[in-house]
């Protein structure tokens, strides 16, 4: 459920980033822009959590 939730986020920060950026640069809003941002910023956030950042916390 973390995972879906975690992708439901990203996609929502993603699409308000995109819109921002877009819409200061004079460009058109491209939605397949916005995804391929999501999945990278879930697959980050799914590196971070479950590697980089657990290890910290069990030492």
């Amino acid at each position: 459920m973390r995972f879906i939730w975690t992708f439901i986020w990203s996609l929502f920060i993603s699409g308000v980033l995109s819109y921002i950026l877009t819409s200061m640069g004079g460009t058109t809003f491209n939605l397949m822009h916005t995804l391929v941002l999501a999945i990278i910023v879930s697959v980050a956030v799914f590196i971070l959590s479950e590697g980089v950042l657990k290890g910290d916390s069990e030492a």
